[in-house]
């Protein structure tokens, strides 16, 4: 049974200044740019004769150095251009730089598998657990940047996912994170969820996840019990989509049906998740309302090898398997329906909340090749159009002046995206994170 929205506002976290929806803003760094954690030192790195992509061109930069400075990047250029004196030298030669991932998609108090939805019933010990590990995963991999969409509540009625952030924020090589705090959904749909029954309810229980402090919103627009049709209005998704922007927040919406989709396009939420059935006329309304597309294809992939490797009916039965094929070929179509009406794609893995394990966001960059993008637009996707979407202007990008938060991965990632599972380093504000 879905719970009653508990928070009450309690243990406010007003969250970094944000002081318009389209400003930047900064979370809490592990440590101060360019400082090594616990040392107080300042170090100087130069990744010599590597390969640069962007997420932002289709060229691969070949023959370049990138000098790290105080935790910063202080230079990008031709191998020749970049002076290495005073700097600990890492070669770089075979590997391409990338931007620190944002994984736009996350659950991370939650396991994955193809039993997720029972773990979100587990104890909040357990789940703060998982949460560790999955923060962990997530570093290795390079995504350095974690856009919690939801997460089960503790005792209190938190956020599980706010306690987590809490704890991590601040500590060396562990991700940043974005919490959504906990779904708001209607009546009957889901355990887990804070359940409200009409337009009213959704904006107050909206505004007392941020009084509990939630960095963003999530809502629900698909029905209980598979319905097709939205539960709630345009004017009660727009009404509290017009009451989180006057707190100087975002908010977003979960859409796997067509209907659902249409309504949060047409009340202008930030982004929505899944986007699994959408049309042109659907697609043109998020480009036009400013609308990201947060991708996860990558769970339908994980599902169609539930066929295999479990006995869910669900999974393996003619049925089932037929109506995740179907599932699976209209998620591909609304992708390429978004990306032909220009809207905003960005790349989330679903892992917790949706059978995707942490860390394994290059999956669903190659879903996104496969569905039409180009592979440096699929980059960018799990990249800078990620850091867009949070509203922080130096995540996922490479730019002398900005924080160096970012990858090294063996290939070449804009012909072979398949590279990007291969991470063997990753500098978070300069120091070396794995």
């Amino acid at each position: 049974m879905a719970q009653r929205d508990r928070s009450g506002g309690r243990d406010i976290h007003p969250g970094p200044p944000h002081l318009d929806r389209d400003l930047s803003r900064r979370p809490a760094a592990p440590a101060q740019p360019g400082q090594a954690r616990g040392s107080g030192m300042t170090t100087r790195v130069l990744i010599h004769d590597t390969c640069i992509a962007d997420g932002q061109s289709a060229d691969l930069q070949v023959g370049m150095s990138l000098l790290i400075e105080d935790g910063r990047i202080a230079s990008i250029g031709p191998n020749e251009s970049v002076d290495p004196r005073g700097a600990e030298v890492l070669d770089g030669g075979g590997a391409t730089v990338v931007p620190a991932f944002v994984d736009c998609h996350s659950h991370l108090t939650m396991p994955g598998g193809s039993h997720w939805i029972d773990r979100g019933s587990d104890p909040p010990d357990r789940l703060r657990d998982v949460a560790r590990h999955n923060a962990r995963r997530l570093v290795q991999a390079g995504i350095l940047w974690a856009r919690d969409v939801g997460s089960p509540a503790d005792q209190d009625g938190r956020a599980v996912s706010l306690a987590v952030r809490q704890e991590l924020q601040g500590q060396a090589g562990q991700p940043y994170i974005w919490v959504a705090g906990t779904w708001i959904a209607t009546d009957g749909y889901l355990p887990m969820t804070i359940a409200v029954s009409d337009g009213k309810e959704l904006v107050g229980a909206a505004l007392r996840q941020l009084d509990a402090g939630a960095d963003f919103v999530k809502i629900m627009l698909d029905g209980a019990n598979r319905s097709q049709t939205c539960p709630f209005s345009v004017e009660d998704v727009r009404r509290t989509v017009e009451a989180v922007h006057r707190r100087g927040r975002r908010i977003t919406a979960h859409a796997t049906i067509l209907d659902g989709a249409r309504v949060g396009a047409a009340a202008g939420v930030d982004s929505i998740e899944h986007g699994m059935e959408l049309n042109d006329e659907i697609a043109r309304t998020m480009a036009s309302n400013h609308v990201t597309l947060v991708s996860t294809l990558s769970i339908l992939e994980s599902w169609k090898g539930f066929e295999r490797t479990t006995r869910l009916e669900r999974f393996t039965s003619d049925e089932g398997k037929a109506r995740l094929r179907a599932r699976r070929e209209a998620a591909y179509d609304a992708v390429r329906a978004a990306r032909k009406a220009g809207v905003r794609i960005a790349a989330g893995s679903d892992f917790g909340g949706g059978s995707v394990r942490a860390g394994h966001l290059a999956w669903e960059v190659e879903c996104l090749v496969e569905a039409g993008l180009e592979p440096w637009e699929a980059l960018g996707a799990a990249t800078w159009r990620g850091g867009e979407l949070l509203g922080i202007e130096h995540a996922g990008r490479l730019r002398e002046g900005d924080p160096a938060d970012l990858v090294l991965v063996h290939g070449d990632p804009l012909s072979d995206p398949r590279a990007l599972w291969r991470v063997w380093t990753v500098f978070q504000g300069g120091v070396r994170v794995a």
